[in-house]
This record gives structure tokens, C-alpha cells and sequence, in this order.
């Protein structure tokens, strides 16, 4: 997971202290965008000693991590979300043109 990369949140569970320190959470099949990737750690409440991939997103702010000495703000594991499939511009434009042409021009209402 990149930064700018779109992705879709595939777990939106989240036990009772995580939605008191919260103040906006991802919902399942929402897509959003990823404002940073960072080493994060992987028990926020016991300040766990194992690592995990820690992401902010663009559409979610949130407060800084109580638990945190640099008060890293609030963010999520890149285990909840899955890369959103997208073609890159360039290779969407290109299928558009084509698809333009063919089957006579004319619109269909399917």
C-alpha cells in the first residue's frame, strides 16, 4: 500500500474502547484514499511490541494516539482495507476510444 492509493475497507469491526477513542471509523465496501503509511505498532492498548502497516486516510481524521509519545494520530491497520482494482488513466482512455467506435456509434439504454 502506497500513498495515494485507493483501497476499500473490507473490516469494519471495532470493539467498544476503539470507538470511544475514535472519532471516525472506515465502514465496509466504502473506498478511500491513503494519506500516509507508517510502522505501526500492533496493540494500541498495551503499546505491543510487534510491528504492523499502519495507514491514514484522506476522507478520515482523527485525534492523537493517547498511547503514542509523539502523538501520531489515530490511524488504522492496512490488514482492514484491499486495494481498489483500477486501471491507470492512461490504459481507461485508451479502452474508452476503442469502445467508441464500435457497434455503430449508437448509445444503449441496458
Amino acid at each position: 500500500m502506497v500513498k495515494g492509493q485507493k483501497v476499500v475497507c473490507i473490516n469494519d469491526t471495532f470493539g467498544e474502547f476503539i470507538r470511544a477513542i475514535y472519532l471516525r471509523l472506515p465502514v465496509k465496501g466504502k473506498t478511500y484514499t491513503i494519506r500516509e503509511v507508517y510502522l505501526g505498532r500492533e496493540k494500541i492498548v498495551k503499546g505491543g511490541e510487534s510491528a504492523t502497516v499502519g495507514i491514514l486516510l484522506a476522507e478520515l481524521v482523527n485525534p492523537p494516539d493517547p498511547f503514542h509519545a509523539g502523538k501520531q494520530e489515530l490511524g488504522f491497520s492496512s490488514e482492514r482495507f484491499a486495494p481498489l482494482e483500477e486501471l491507470p488513466a492512461e490504459v481507461e482512455e485508451a479502452e474508452v476510444a476503442v469502445g467508441a467506435g464500435a457497434g455503430g456509434g449508437g448509445f444503449s439504454y441496458n
